[in-house]
């Protein structure tokens, strides 16, 4: 089967803006997965995942307002979580499915966590994919750092470079994927230059304010849905303890590290993506 590229309108405070999708697998699919993306990056980083699923789910990637192919808000200010849980409850609504698994990387997690908690919501299963309900200050900080700070480059071939420094704790990407990610990931400019493909006012709001801990454990302790946590070993946003409790705490998740990243594992690799898809079919 082929990927799909698809769209919903959404509305919003400034009136609708449009968000684009992929969509993998048999339209009429038993089970519905929803992978959900990282806070500057878009949905085609699960292609890789969403072609190994196809053949047991409909994969709906969105690409989360002001990324990839999405729209961009008219206000920075409005690149919040509330609002991209609305658009994503559109988005849930137009697939018609009753039941949906999440996989969400990072913010993508985060909204899955948050969404979880909502009464009458349909995740049946959540992956988490390195992050958890406590955020610390030290990762925020190096995150904003790079954060809608990108230059324009040259090339695709300079773009690339720089998402293999920024994103080395990805893991062990093989030239195709870094590649893969690059094609994906930009957008060209007037001329021959190109640009990181999100809107660079999502990380004027990231650092609007002073950043500190993040503590979303009352959030954690009400979910009820059964939860796999997938941790890079040397990440900074999920620390091991923090992860650890998440085992013990709300829907006492099952926890798996994967060696050899930090924050967070591309589930690019057949091995990480093999470890979700066992998961899921439990």
């Amino acid at each position: 089967m082929s990927m799909k590229e698809k769209s919903v309108n959404c509305l919003g405070k400034a009136g609708f803006h449009r968000i684009a999708y992929t969509e993998w697998g048999a339209p009429d699919a038993a089970r519905t997965l929803i992978c959900v993306h990282g806070l500057t990056r878009n949905g085609r980083d699960f292609d890789t995942l969403a072609s190994a699923l196809e053949d047991q789910y409909r994969i709906i990637c969105p690409d989360v307002v002001g990324r990839g192919k999405s729209d961009w808000l008219q206000s920075g200010s409005e690149y919040q979580n509330p609002n991209y849980l609305a658009d994503l409850a559109t988005l849930l609504a137009k697939t018609g499915a009753r039941e949906v698994d999440w996989l969400g990387t990072s913010m993508g997690g985060i909204l899955g966590m948050l969404m979880a908690t909502v009464p009458g919501n349909p995740i049946k299963r959540l992956i988490i994919n390195d992050v958890g309900p406590f955020l610390p200050k030290a990762a925020l900080e190096r995150i904003a750092s790079y954060t809608g700070n990108a230059p324009d480059f040259d090339d695709l071939a300079a773009l690339e470079s720089y998402l293999r420094d920024v994103h080395a704790t990805f893991g062990d990407l093989t030239d195709g994927q870094w590649r893969h990610m690059a094609e994906t990931s930009h957008r060209t400019l007037e001329g021959s230059k190109v640009a990181l493909a999100y809107d660079q006012a999502i990380g004027d709001n990231f650092r609007a304010g002073p950043l500190d801990d993040v503590d979303m454990w009352g959030f954690w302790d009400l979910i009820r849905c059964p939860t796999l946590v997938l941790r890079g070993e040397t990440s900074d946003l999920l620390r091991q303890e923090d992860a650890e409790a998440m085992t013990q705490r709300g829907p006492k998740a099952e926890l798996v590290e994967i060696p050899g990243c930090g924050h967070a594992p591309a589930l690019m690799a057949a091995d990480q993506i093999a470890i979700a898809r066992d998961w899921l079919n439990r």
